[in-house]
């Protein structure tokens, strides 16, 4: 199922159902990004508002996107702050988000949907300001090879949203093509157990 429409559909219950991804993707972020200072950020995927609400506690202002209206619904029922921007956006699509605007853009569980990340990459780094980060939080590529993708229940049966793999090599080639610079990766493990299989993969890049 394409991603708009699938969260579209999911919106109603994402913030309800059992979703070890949402979680520890949401516990990542939190881990990666408390001592990073940010005053404008950029979030891209914010879904629900699971990140944004966080984010807001440390920036001035965030600039909340997404491409499911309804998941953008979700959002703006929680949060009214007037610090807080929402858009509706594909950012397939040359972004309108400011020029050098962003010293943090973040990524939620986002890019296993887009197949191009040389472009996304193209418009972050015309976003941000020198010396800015992003942050990538996103499904495991190893959890992606035995077969686990974005998925939901519904009334009609099982949904699978449709995704495409990135290896880490992947994001790094496609980040460097346009001045970003690895700073850190991390993986997050269900239950902390490094035996298994890492659920999350995170990046921190800087714009050189």
């Amino acid at each position: 199922m394409d991603p708009k429409h699938a969260y579209d559909i999911w919106a109603a219950q994402y913030d309800t159902n059992l979703n070890r991804t949402r979680d520890l993707e949401a516990k990542a972020l939190r881990t990666v990004l408390a001592e990073i200072p940010f005053r404008n950020c950029l979030e891209i995927g914010c879904g629900t508002g699971k990140n944004t609400e966080w984010l807001l506690e440390q920036a001035a202002h965030v600039s909340a996107v997404d491409f499911s209206v309804e998941m953008l619904a979700k959002a703006r029922e929680k949060i009214t702050s007037e610090r807080v921007l929402f858009v509706q956006a594909d950012i397939t699509q040359p972004w309108a988000f400011g020029a050098e605007h962003y010293d943090l853009v973040s990524f939620s569980l986002v890019l296993e949907h887009i197949e191009n990340l040389e472009a996304v990459f193209k418009e972050v780094a015309k976003a941000l300001v020198p010396g800015g980060y992003v942050y990538l939080g996103e499904l495991h590529p190893f959890k992606q090879y035995s077969g686990s993708k974005a998925r939901f229940d519904t009334e009609k049966g099982l949904q699978i949203v449709t995704c495409y793999t990135h290896h880490i090599s992947d994001f790094v080639q496609a980040a460097k093509q346009h001045g970003l610079a690895v700073v850190d990766i991390n993986e997050f493990f269900d239950n902390n157990d490094r035996a298994e299989i890492p659920r999350i993969l995170t990046l921190l890049l800087r714009k050189v």
